[in-house]
């Protein structure tokens, strides 16, 4: 991070995680790049300073285990509240079902512990790059960006059907009526969908091609996702003529029905 970057300017990283050895280490490497941070241990504080922090925050680090409240209830309440910060959630590395429970809460990334501190840095700056509410200090970052933004690169950035146009450079989903927010988990799913219109798409390829989740777990999840997106790009969500479900196998995005 530049260091003409001036203190009131730097990106405000908030790190919500209960063991304090984990939480003064990521603390003290951020600050030593140059971000802000605020730091809460106890879920229900946290959820209360993220409804109403004194500063906007830039990013959430978010461990998915806390006393009170938990990191998964958090990232809905937020969404629900419509704060779309982004939110970097920390998980178990044998626990491949906390990351879906994240993803489909609406966490916009994931970081399975124990983890290395420079991939973590690298995840909040793409992340910060990829959101269009955080263009300000963002914009300035250079940094390799990680492994997920490095493979939509180079696409089209905007996806047009059924007088609704999908920006994946803005993460938003425009309606006639409305304009939707996307996650970067959200958008990576529909432009891995639409970048495969017609084809079918199985629930373990979305899993291990999109989310890079490779072991064994439940698939069902993932239905519970795609009834959200369903909300967002159906005239009728209940039924559905463009994410159609391939029974058995998983799904199929069609333009045109």
């Amino acid at each position: 991070m530049s260091e003409s970057l001036e203190k009131n300017e730097a990106p405000l990283v908030a790190v919500i995680e209960d063991e304090e050895h984990l939480a003064q280490g990521l603390l003290f490497n951020l600050q030593a790049e140059g971000y802000r941070t605020h730091h809460e241990a106890d879920g229900d504080a946290a959820l209360e300073y993220l409804l109403h922090p004194p500063d906007p925050v830039s990013i959430v680090v978010l461990d998915c285990m806390l006393p009170g409240t938990d990191g998964f209830e958090i990232v809905r309440t937020l969404r629900e509240s419509k704060c779309f910060t982004p939110v970097l959630m920390l998980t178990a590395r044998s626990r491949p079902e906390e990351i879906l429970e994240g993803i489909e809460a609406g966490a916009d990334d994931y970081l399975p512990k124990p983890f290395d501190l420079n991939i973590l840095l690298v995840r909040i700056k793409s992340l910060l790059r990829r959101t269009s509410w955080q263009r300000g200090p963002a914009a300035a970052l250079t940094e390799t960006e990680s492994p997920r933004s490095a493979e939509s690169s180079g696409q089209p950035p905007e996806y047009a059907f059924n007088h609704r146009t999908i920006r994946f450079d803005e993460l938003e989903l425009i309606a006639p009526n409305r304009t939707t927010q996307l996650t970067v988990m959200e958008a990576d799913l529909l432009r891995y969908l639409t970048e495969r219109e017609g084809q079918i798409v199985s629930r373990k390829e979305i899993l291990e091609q999109v989310w890079h989740v490779h072991e064994d777990t439940d698939t069902r999840a993932i239905d519970n996702f795609i009834v959200r997106l369903r909300r967002y790009i159906e005239d009728d969500p209940a039924r559905p003529q463009h994410l159609v479900t391939v029974r058995g196998v998983g799904y199929r995005f069609l333009a045109n029905p």
